[in-house]
């Protein structure tokens, strides 16, 4: 009874010890993970403060370029003026100096009037000889200064004058095609997308070209693939991107409600789950209008957006090397909101969603501006 007695506690006591090695073990692990994690942190927090430190160093440089070309074009201003002026002085300048000349005329005639009037008064008549002398040597005097000082003689240099504005209008012209910056930078990312009906919800009609949806009243017949979607009124891009950057622009003129986004190939298609709805789940992000407010989607989580206007077109920049989906105001860029994803896992599609018509008042399709065709087969 003794001997077994003891078994058992040593028994307790080998499992007590090889519980406290095991927790032991485990706080050890625990000390790591947690070193780790704040290591991780550290990075993260030494990871924001640089892409700060950057994004200023990209403002502040921008500011300075944008502070010499007013510079430039102030200085350019403030020389072809001056040129300008100088010409106006010397013309105004001369012109003074003809009608001075011109009030000495007019008084040296006046004098002459003003005697022959005396004369005229006292009938005291000079020789006929005499008076044909004096008339004429007035009349003389006149037409020499006359000829003399012509005004159509002074003017400005109208040739140089238009080749100043020809090349301040081509100036202008240059300095158009380069500005917005950003709306020339997005155009430089458009990339050829259209529709693909086979995901297309079956009340959806897609056009011919692939450019545009539309909602229509019909539960069209068409065969149930896996790729379409059955509840949410959406259609998704048969082409897909996975590096790069892509910009797209779709016009929503005269719609009430739509939500415009991109999606990975994995999205829910089928039933009520909240997951198929653009922006709801992991797989997509999106930007939704309605009750004439914007909200932008991810996860679920929405961010009311705080936009003073409709805009006619949206943007949608999808930026691989920065793993970020941006949305714009197409009609004067305005950002409107940006997703950073950190890395995306998959590729993305352009993800449409055109609502219910709401009695008519929506009706209108979401046509994607630069929508092009897939190549026939050959």
């Amino acid at each position: 009874m003794n001997i077994f007695i003891h078994l058992r506690i040593l028994h307790v006591q080998h499992l007590h010890c090889s519980l406290q090695e095991l927790l032991k073990s485990h706080q050890e692990c625990l000390r790591m993970q947690r070193e780790v994690v704040k290591d991780r942190q550290k990075n993260l927090a030494e990871q924001q403060s640089e892409i700060i430190k950057k994004s200023y160093v990209i403002k502040e440089s921008i500011i300075r370029k944008h502070l010499e070309i007013r510079a430039i074009l102030d200085e350019d201003l403030r020389t072809t003026l001056s040129h300008l002026e100088a010409e106006e002085r010397a013309a105004v300048s001369a012109l003074d100096w003809l009608m001075e000349r011109n009030w000495s005329l007019i008084r040296e005639i006046e004098q002459d009037l003003a005697g022959i009037t005396v004369t005229l008064d006292h009938q005291d008549l000079p020789s006929h000889e005499m008076s044909d002398h004096q008339g004429a040597g007035v009349i003389d005097r006149v037409a020499a200064a006359l000829s003399r000082f012509e005004c159509c003689s002074v003017s400005l240099d109208a040739t140089k004058a238009e080749q100043i504005l020809s090349l301040t209008n081509n100036m202008l012209l240059l300095i158009s095609s380069l500005t917005p910056t950003m709306k020339n930078l997005m155009k430089s990312y458009s990339s050829d997308v259209c529709l693909d009906p086979d995901t297309a919800h079956p009340k959806l009609l897609i056009s011919p070209k692939g450019d545009s949806v539309t909602y229509t009243d019909t539960w069209k017949e068409l065969p149930d693939a896996p790729s379409r979607f059955d509840t949410t009124l959406n259609v998704i891009s048969l082409q897909s991107f996975s590096s790069g950057r892509h910009y797209w622009e779709m016009d929503v003129t005269g719609k009430t409600y739509w939500e415009l986004g991109v999606t990975y190939p994995s999205i829910p298609r089928k039933g009520i789950a909240e997951d198929c709805w653009l922006g709801r789940g992991d797989e997509s992000w999106c930007v939704e209008f309605f009750g004439g407010e914007y909200t932008a989607w991810h996860r679920g989580v929405p961010h009311r957006l705080l936009v003073p206007k409709q805009f006619c077109r949206i943007g949608i920049l999808c930026n691989f090397p920065a793993a970020s989906v941006m949305f714009l105001g197409a009609d004067d860029m305005s950002p409107l909101f940006c997703f950073s994803a950190g890395n995306f896992s998959d590729s993305l599609h352009l993800a449409l969603c055109p609502g219910h018509d709401h009695n008519g008042t929506n009706a209108k399709p979401i046509v994607i501006c630069n929508a092009t065709p897939p190549a026939p087969h050959i």
